[in-house]
């Protein structure tokens, strides 16, 4: 029977190698910041540490965005590689529970499961979608999709769907209104809300500099 430790070390190499040609902005570095901030938040939450570590390593195996919309693909690859290593059970359960609800998805749905330990990857994923690093891996993945960076005539989706929000092939910069200046007033934890904030200010600032620069007036 492998210890917490020892999974946990399987399942980074695991990850790292699945992950190796991903596009940028999901690829293991992406993952490996989700882990490092799971650690951070998890320090005030109390929660089960193994489902939130591997719940974080195993939340983008197999996005749906590089899977034709395939929602169930990355549960499905979890589920196989936990089994396979004999993690417990319920954990694999709730480890793939986090992978099935984690994702925004223009966050409109009403969430039908809910935990600390999912509230804490959420959040860690969350928070690495704005600020600094959620600005580069917008733009990274706008230009992976070959996507306008700006169009004044494309107004963004306030009320985006699931189904909208997955097909969506709006400019780059209307993905700041649909997702992520929404995220600061959506996070779980207080140590998420605290970094968020941060975060959400820094991508105002860039905003306003966008525009300014848009127009020519800088």
């Amino acid at each position: 029977m492998n210890t917490s430790e020892e999974i946990i070390e399987k399942t980074k190499i695991f990850v790292q190698k699945e992950l190796e040609k991903a596009e940028g902005g999901h690829d293991w570095f992406h993952t490996l910041r989700v882990f490092n901030n799971c650690l951070l938040i998890s320090k005030n939450e109390n929660v089960d540490s193994l489902v939130v570590a591997l719940g974080a390593l195993l939340h983008d195996i197999a996005d749906s965005k590089f899977h034709a919309g395939d929602d169930t693909i990355g549960p499905k690859v979890a589920r196989k590689f936990l089994f396979e290593n004999n993690v417990d059970s319920k954990v694999i359960e709730h480890v793939v529970n986090i992978i099935k609800h984690i994702s925004f998805k223009g966050g409109n749905e009403a969430q039908t499961f809910s935990s600390a330990e999912l509230s804490v990857v959420q959040d860690a994923d969350r928070l690495d979608a704005i600020g600094a690093i959620g600005i580069a891996r917008t733009f990274n993945y706008g230009g992976f999709k070959n996507r306008k960076i700006f169009d004044p005539s494309i107004t963004p989706n306030l009320k985006i769907t699931k189904a909208e929000y997955k097909t969506s092939t709006a400019p780059t910069i209307n993905h700041f209104y649909e997702k992520l200046l929404l995220l600061k007033d959506r996070m779980n934890t207080k140590t998420g809300e605290k970094i968020a904030l941060e975060r959400h200010k820094y991508m105002e600032q860039f905003l306003d500099q966008f525009y300014a620069e848009w127009d020519g007036f800088k």
